[in-house]
C-alpha cells in the first residue's frame, strides 16, 4: 500500500526510535505536520511534538535533549527563515559534537532556483557547519536518507545533520520499506585501535613522575565514564576536566583536581606547565584551555586519545596519538599501565588549591556583606540539589560561575554552549533536558542578557509545564563583556549596561511561579521554595553589578599567568 512521503518520514523516524520532536510548522512543511497529526494521537501515537516559539529554540532544545539522554535530538521546521533560524543551533551542535537531526521543509524541486517564496539553499548554507547535509528530492529516498542521517549524527564523533525536504517529496506516494544504514563509504566512524600506539602510551605513563589527565566531553560521548575511573585509579593520575567534560568524573572523586581553562581552577591550570606526561582524553585543546600555544605544556610528553583524527596535532603536537573510541582505547591502555602511587605529585596541588580557596572561592560563595554574589547563589542551589541535578547554563558570567561552583555526581549532568558560546542557549536547552531526563531536576542559570535572547520560549515552558528551575542572575549588565571592558579597555563600558523589564510581570503573564531575592538571608528559603514547587519556576537574584569571575587567564597569555585577583 503506497503512502505519502510525509507518512514515510513518520515511519522512518519511528524506526530510528525517535519519541520526541521539537518543531514549528509552516507552509513548506505542512504536509509533514498533517501526517504528524495522526502520529501524536490515537492508535498511531508514536511521538511527543513540542511546539517551540522560535526555530532556534527547536535546535537548542534538541541539543539539550541529546546531551542528557545520549540519544539524537530532532528538530522539524519549515523552509526559508524557518530553516535559517536553525543555523545557530546547527553550528552550536557542530562545535560541541552534539547529535541532532534538523528536518526542514523546502519548495518543490520544480521551483528550486526560481527565488520562490521562502526558498533558500539550505544544503549550501548548512554544509560548512554540519556533519552532513542532504536534500531529499524523491519520496523513494526518504527511508535511506533518514537512516543515514541518524547513523552519521550519532556515530563516531557525533554532530548535527540537516535534511532539506522539498514539498514534492512530501506529497509523492511511495512503497515504504524501512532501511538500516550502518556503513558509509569513506566515512570511518570508529577507527581501528593501533596496538603499537597503545603500548607507547602505556610506556610513557609508566615512566611518568608527574602525570596529568585532561578529561573532555568525548568520555561522555563514548559512554566511557567507568573506563576512565578505572584507568585513573590504577595509574593514580590526577585529572582536570574541560567545561563540557565536567560530569565525566564526579566532583567528589579524589583524583578530580578541578576545571581546566580560562576561568578554571588555579592548581590544575598551573600544573599543566609542570607535569611530565599530559594525557588528553576526548578533548580538543581549545584556545580557552591552552592559552598561548607557544608556551603551553612544552615540558610534557603529550598523549592524545581521540576518535577524530583531525584533532590530532591541530593545536598541540602529540608525542603519541591513540585514535579510537575512548571506550576502547582506555581499557587497552589500562591493561598495560602499572599500578602506581603519585602521592607526592598529588600533594603538590594542595597549596595552590588552598590559595584559590582562600582568595577566590570563599569570598565568592560565602560573602559576608554587600549585594548577592553569583557564586553564592550557585553554591546554595548546588547544596540543595546535592549534586544530583542537571546543570544547564546560558553563556557569560552565569555560565562560568555555574560551572565552577555546581556539583556533578551523575553522568551527563551538564548542558552548556562551549565552542560557539551561544547566548540564548540556556532556556530552550533546559526544556529539551527535561524531556531527555524526565526523572531529574533541571536547573538553568541565566544572565539578564541571555535570558532575553530566547525569552519567547517561556511560552513553551508554559504550554508544556516543563519543570525547569530558572535562576536569573540579574546584574543589569552584559556581565562578561563588562568584566573584559574593565580589565582590558580602561573601564570604558560601551553599551553593556542593561535596562531590564519587570521579570515578575513577564513571569505572571506566562503563569510561571516567580520570586525575587535581594537579601542573602532569604536566599536559602527562596531556593527551598523553588524546589518545593512543582513545574517551572523563575527565581530572580539581584546580583552585585561588578561581580567578576576569577581566576582568569587573560586571552592570549600563558596558562601559568592565571590571575587570582583583578
Amino acid at each position: 500500500m503506497k503512502i505519502t512521503g510525509s507518512e514515510a518520514l513518520m515511519l522512518a523516524l519511528k524506526a530510528e526510535g525517535v519519541k520526541t520532536i521539537f518543531g514549528y510548522p509552516g507552509g513548506a512543511i505542512m504536509p509533514v505536520y498533517d501526517a504528524l497529526y495522526d502520529y501524536t494521537r490515537g492508535e498511531k501515537t508514536a511521538f511527543d511534538h513540542i511546539l517551540v516559539r522560535h526555530e532556534q529554540g527547536a535546535t537548542h532544545a534538541a541539543e539539550g535533549f541529546a546531551r542528557v539522554s545520549g540519544e539524537v535530538g530532532v528538530a522539524l521546521v519549515t523552509s526559508g527563515p524557518g530553516a535559517t533560524n536553525t543555523l545557530t543551533g546547527v553550528a552550536d551542535a557542530m562545535m560541541d559534537s552534539t547529535p541532532i537531526v534538523v528536518i526542514a521543509g523546502q519548495v518543490g524541486v520544480a521551483a528550486l532556483g526560481t527565488d520562490a517564496f521562502q526558498e533558500v539553499d539550505l544544503v549550501g548554507v548548512a554544509q560548512p557547519i554540519s556533519k552532513w547535509s542532504y536534500q531529499i528530492r524523491r519520496a523513494e529516498d526518504i527511508a535511506w536518507a533518514v537512516s543515514r542521517a541518524f547513523y552519521i549524527a550519532r556515530s563516531g564523533r557525533p554532530g548535527p545533520v540537516v535534511l532539506d525536504f522539498p514539498k514534492n517529496a512530501q506529497v509523492e506516494k511511495v512503497d515504504f520499506v524501512p532501511q538500516k544504514v550502518d556503513f558509509v563509504r569513506s566515512y570511518v566512524a570508529y577507527p581501528k585501535l593501533n596496538e603499537e600506539a597503545v603500548k607507547k602510551a602505556a610506556q610513557l605513563i609508566n615512566q611518568a613522575k608527574k602525570p596529568l589527565a585532561l578529561v573532555g566531553q568525548g568520555v561522555e560521548l563514548g559512554h566511557a565514564q567507568e573506563e576512565l575511573k578505572v584507568f585513573l585509579e590504577k595509574a593514580d593520575i590526577p585529572a582536570g576536566r574541560t567545561m563540557l567534560g565536567l560530569s565525566a568524573l564526579p566532583s567528589n572523586h579524589p583524583l578530580n583536581v578541578g576545571m581546566l581553562g580560562m576561568h578554571g581552577n588555579y592548581a590544575v591550570n598551573l600544573k599543566e606547565q609542570e607535569c611530565d606526561v599530559l594525557i588528553a582524553i576526548g578533548m580538543r585543546f581549545s584556545d580557552r584551555v591552552t592559552g598561548n600555544l607557544k608556551t603551553y605544556a612544552k615540558q610534557a610528553k603529550v598523549i592524545h586519545l581521540d576518535i577524530d583524527e583531525s584533532e590530532i596535532n591541530k593545536n598541540v603536537k602529540a608525542h603519541v596519538a591513540v585514535i579510537a573510541d575512548c571506550k576502547v582505547s582506555l581499557p587497552a591502555i589500562t591493561a598495560l599501565v602499572d599500578k602506581a602511587d603519585h602521592q607526592e605529585w598529588k600533594d603538590s596541588f594542595k597549596p595552590l588549591t588552598e590559595k584559590e580557596h582562600e582568595k577566590v572561592i570563599m569570598p565568592a560563595i560565602h560573602p559576608t556583606e554587600g549585594p548577592l554574589r553569583m557564586g553564592e547563589v550557585v553554591n546554595t542551589v548546588a547544596e540543595a540539589t546535592k549534586g544530583e541535578a542537571v546543570l544547564v547554563t546560558d553563556v557569560g558570567q552565569n555560565q562560568l560561575f555555574a560551572t565552577r561552583y555546581f556539583r556533578y555526581h551523575q553522568y551527563r549532568s551538564i548542558c552548556t554552549s562551549g565552542g560557539l558560546g551561544t547566548m540564548g542557549y540556556g532556556m530552550p536547552a533546559a526544556i529539551g533536558a527535561t524531556f531527555g531526563a524526565p526523572g531529574r531536576t533541571v536547573c538553568c542559570f541565566m544572565g539578564d542578557g541571555g535570558f532575553q535572547m530566547c525569552i519567547e520560549e517561556l511560552g513553551t515552558i508554559m504550554e508544556q509545564q516543563s519543570p525547569v528551575k530558572m535562576i536569573l542572575l540579574n546584574n543589569n549588565y552584559l556581565g562578561n563583556v563588562r568584566q573584559w571592558q574593565d580589565m582590558f579597555w580602561q573601564r570604558r563600558k560601551s553599551f553593556t549596561k542593561m535596562l531590564n523589564p519587570c521579570y515578575e510581570l513577564i513571569a505572571k503573564a506566562y503563569h510561571i511561579p516567580y520570586e525575587a531575592v535581594t537579601d542573602r538571608a532569604r536566599l536559602p528559603e527562596a531556593v527551598e521554595r523553588m524546589f518545593a514547587t512543582e513545574g517551572p519556576y523563575l527565581l530572580e537574584c539581584a546580583i552585585l553589578e561588578e561581580d567578576n569571575v576569577m581566576p582568569m587567564t587573560p586571552p592570549g597569555m600563558n596558562v601559568d599567568d592565571m590571575m587570582l585577583e583583578m
